[in-house]
C-alpha cells in the first residue's frame, strides 16, 4: 500500500527531479502548500503574499523505501539551514518544510531534526519547519515533470543539474535502476 509524504525545499523543479530518482518513489506532484487561499496560482504564489510554499507530494512504496530515507534524501538535497531561500530563489514560498501526514512522520523529522542540528551536519542551526499537512494544490501542469521536459533550459542546467549529481552520488544505492 502506497503512502504519501510532502517535502518544500526551495523551488519544486529541483526537489521533483531528486525525489523522481528514488527507487520506490512511484509518483511526484509539484504544488503548493500551507497558505491561505484556495486554488493559488503560480503567479500568485511568486507574490511570496499568499503563505503557500513550493513544494512536492510524493507518493511511495513503504515496502521499497521508507519514510526515514525520504527524510534523509530532503534534508541532502538542500540547504535547510537558509530561511525562506534556497540559493537565488528568495521568499516564505521557497521555504525548507515538511508537512507530515501523521504523528509518526512528525515524530520521525522532528527526531532527524533534532539529531542532525546535534550532529554539526550544517554550520548554522536548521530552520526547516515541521508542520501538519493541509490542503496540497497541484501547480500549473507546465511545471510538472519540468527538469525531463526542460533539460536544456538554464534554470536546469545551472541549478538542478548540479543537484542531481551531487544527490546521484550520495544515495546511489537508493537510485532507481
Amino acid at each position: 500500500m502506497a503512502d504519501t509524504a510532502t517535502f518544500g525545499a526551495g523551488c519544486f523543479w529541483c526537489v521533483e527531479a531528486v525525489f523522481l530518482e528514488l527507487d520506490g518513489v512511484l509518483k511526484v506532484v509539484s504544488g503548493y502548500e500551507g497558505g491561505e487561499i484556495a486554488n493559488p496560482t503560480y503567479k500568485q504564489v511568486c507574490t511570496g503574499t499568499t503563505g503557500h510554499a513550493e513544494v512536492i507530494q510524493v507518493l511511495y512504496d513503504p515496502a521499497k523505501i521508507r519514510y526515514e530515507e525520504l527524510l534523509a534524501a530532503f534534508w541532502q538535497s538542500h540547504d535547510p539551514t537558509q530561511l525562506n531561500r534556497q540559493g537565488n530563489d528568495v521568499g516564505t514560498q521557497y521555504r525548507s518544510v515538511v508537512f507530515y501526514h501523521n504523528e509518526t512522520q512528525k515524530s520521525l523529522a522532528e527526531k532527524l531534526k533534532t539529531e542532525l542540528n546535534k550532529s554539526g551536519a550544517w554550520s548554522k542551526p536548521i530552520v526547516t519547519e515541521i508542520s501538519a499537512s493541509s490542503t496540497f494544490y497541484p501547480a500549473e501542469d507546465y511545471h510538472q515533470n519540468y527538469y525531463h521536459l526542460n533539460k536544456s533550459q538554464p534554470y536546469c542546467t545551472y541549478v538542478i543539474q548540479p543537484k542531481l549529481e551531487k544527490f546521484r552520488k550520495v544515495f546511489q544505492e537508493k537510485l532507481r535502476k
